[in-house]
């Protein structure tokens, strides 16, 4: 009997998991100086989108975050009682989702952001 293993190639191992990335806009010193004459000539902000939380798809960039035993624990629970409510989500995207809404915050904000009073604290 041989003892051979079959496994899987190429193909499978690299496969795509996730939709692919929106196409990335290059500003160069013309667009900007453009974009930011038509602003001020119109005599208000540009408003920009909001941004997003990435759900579930593969992200090429990794942070770790240290975080006490209560915040883990807290983190946890709210992950349950959304699971409770019908709302499965990983820590991870509630992260995702933490971060994009302080920065559409701070982005909006300013220095009155909550995300600036609890970093002045």
């Amino acid at each position: 009997m041989p003892r051979r293993v079959d496994l899987p190639g190429a193909s499978e191992l690299f496969r795509s998991t996730g939709t692919p990335p929106k196409p990335v806009t290059r500003v160069t010193a013309s667009t900007a100086k453009a974009t930011a004459g038509a602003a001020g000539a119109a005599g208000r902000r540009r408003a920009e989108p909001p941004l997003e939380a990435s759900g579930r798809v593969r992200h090429d960039e990794k942070i770790t975050v240290y975080v006490s035993a209560e915040e883990l624990i807290a983190l946890e629970q709210a992950r349950l009682r959304l699971r409770q409510e019908g709302i499965a989500v990983d820590r991870g995207r509630m992260v995702r989702g933490a971060i994009a809404s302080a920065l559409d915050d701070l982005r909006a904000r300013g220095l009155k952001a909550d995300i600036v009073q609890r970093l002045g604290d």
